[in-house]
C-alpha cells in the first residue's frame, strides 16, 4: 500500500515566514504592494499563489520565485485524487495496440472500465496477460528473412482467424484444389462471375474469408493453417479492381497448394504490386508467377506485345481479351505491370468488392461479422 506525505498548502510556510521576521501581514503586504486581504488569503488556503505573487514573495523574503510556485504546485497535486495507475494501463493499451481503429470497426467495445478493455484485447489477440507476446508466428515476405508483422497486421490476420474458425466445410486436399482451377479460371470473363469463388474454394476444404484492410497496413492477402488441414485464404480487397482480386487469389491459392507458411502458421502478403522483383523470396516469387499465368498466359501475353509493340491500341487490347475469354481487365492488369505504365486503360479495372462480399464471409465497410 503507496503511503502519500502529508502536503500543507504554501500558506502554513509564508506564516512561518512572516514569524521568523516578526512581521505581520499588513507589513508584507506594505512591502510588495498588495492589499492585506491577499496576504490573508494566501495564508488561509483560499488562494493560489500566482506567478506574479510568487516573484514578490521571492523577493520580499530572500527565497526566489521557485520556492512557491513549487509549494503551490505540489499543494495542488496532493489535492488531486490519484489515478492509481489507471491511466499509465490505458496509455500503454494505445500504444501497443491500434485501440480506437478497432474499437471502431466493433472488434472491440468500447469501454471506460480498463478492466473490461484488458480483457477484451487479451481476449481478441489469445493472450494470457496483456504484456504477452502475441501467440502468432513470424510472417515470410519480400526478403528470406522472417519478418514480425507490425500490430495493425496481427490484429487483421487475428481476425481473419477468428472468422475463418467459424466457417464449417469439408476436409482439404491438394487434389481437389488443383482440380478446382480450371473452374476459377471460366469465372474470368466477367466482374459479376467473382460471387462463386467462395463456394468453389469451401468445396475443396478452403476456408475463404474477406477483411477490410486497416489504414497503413498495406495488405493484400495472407494463407494462414488454423490446423495442417485447414488452409485459409483471406483477402483484404484493399485494391477495389477485378485484376487485383484474381492475382491475389491465385497468389495465395499457390500458397495453399505448396503448403507455404504451414511451418511459421501463415504467409502475409503486402503491397504485392509495388514490391519490386529482386526484393521477394522463392516462394513469393513462385506464386506471383503463377498468379499472372492464371490472369493472362504468358505465351500469349508475351505473343501480343511482340505483335502490337509499342503501340498498345485499346480496342486490340479488348479483342485480345475477348479471344482469350476473359475480361479486358485482366490484359490491362498484366501490361501495366510488363510496361511499368499503370495509367494505362485503367477504365477495364472494373471493380468487384460488392460481388465477391456479397458471397464471402465478410468483416468490413461498415458489417462487423458477429460469432
Amino acid at each position: 500500500m503507496n503511503t502519500i506525505a502529508e502536503t500543507f498548502p504554501p500558506g502554513e510556510f509564508l506564516r512561518e515566514e512572516l514569524e521568523a521576521r516578526g512581521w505581520s501581514q499588513t507589513e508584507l503586504a506594505e512591502i510588495i504592494g498588495r492589499p492585506v486581504r491577499l496576504i490573508n488569503e494566501l495564508i488561509a488556503g483560499k488562494k493560489a499563489i500566482t506567478p506574479e505573487t510568487a516573484i514578490q514573495l521571492g523577493d520580499s523574503l530572500g527565497t526566489g520565485p521557485e520556492l512557491w510556485m513549487n509549494l503551490e504546485s505540489q499543494y495542488q497535486l496532493s489535492r488531486v485524487q490519484a489515478s492509481d495507475g489507471l491511466i499509465a494501463r490505458r496509455a500503454k493499451l494505445y500504444e501497443r495496440f491500434p485501440v480506437r481503429e478497432m474499437i471502431k470497426r466493433g472488434w472491440i467495445e468500447a469501454s471506460k472500465s480498463i478492466e473490461v478493455l484488458e480483457q477484451q484485447f487479451q481476449a481478441f489477440f489469445g493472450l494470457e496477460s496483456i504484456e504477452a507476446e502475441i501467440p502468432f508466428a513470424h510472417a515470410a515476405r519480400k526478403t528470406d528473412a522472417f519478418d514480425k508483422p507490425n500490430m495493425l497486421q496481427l490484429a487483421w490476420l487475428c481476425r481473419a482467424r477468428r472468422i475463418a474458425a467459424e466457417l464449417v466445410i469439408g476436409p482439404y486436399t491438394e487434389a481437389t484444389l488443383r482440380q478446382a482451377l480450371p473452374r476459377l479460371s471460366a469465372l474470368l470473363s466477367a466482374p459479376e462471375e467473382a460471387r462463386h469463388v467462395p463456394r468453389i474454394l469451401a468445396e475443396c476444404g478452403v476456408r475463404f474469408v474477406v477483411v477490410e484492410p486497416i489504414p497503413g497496413s498495406k495488405i493484400d492477402g495472407a494463407c494462414f493453417w488454423l490446423t495442417a488441414n485447414e488452409p485459409v485464404v483471406a483477402l483484404s480487397l484493399r485494391l477495389d479492381r477485378i485484376d487485383n482480386f484474381w492475382f491475389v487469389l491465385r497468389h495465395e491459392l499457390e500458397h495453399v497448394l505448396r503448403g507455404h507458411g504451414q511451418a511459421q502458421g501463415y504467409i502475409l502478403d503486402q503491397d504485392l504490386e509495388g514490391t519490386p522483383a529482386d526484393q521477394i523470396n522463392e516462394e513469393e516469387a513462385v506464386a506471383n508467377a503463377e498468379a499472372a499465368e492464371f490472369c493472362v498466359s504468358r505465351n500469349e501475353l508475351n505473343g501480343f506485345v511482340a505483335r502490337v509493340a509499342p503501340f498498345f491500341a485499346e480496342e486490340r487490347v479488348v479483342l485480345f481479351a475477348h479471344r482469350l475469354n476473359i475480361h479486358p481487365g485482366l490484359v490491362v492488369g498484366q501490361l501495366q505491370r510488363r510496361l511499368g505504365r499503370y495509367d494505362l486503360f485503367r477504365k477495364h479495372q472494373v471493380k468487384v468488392r460488392a460481388m465477391v462480399t456479397a458471397a464471402a464471409l465478410t468483416d468490413g465497410w461498415g458489417v462487423v461479422h458477429t460469432a
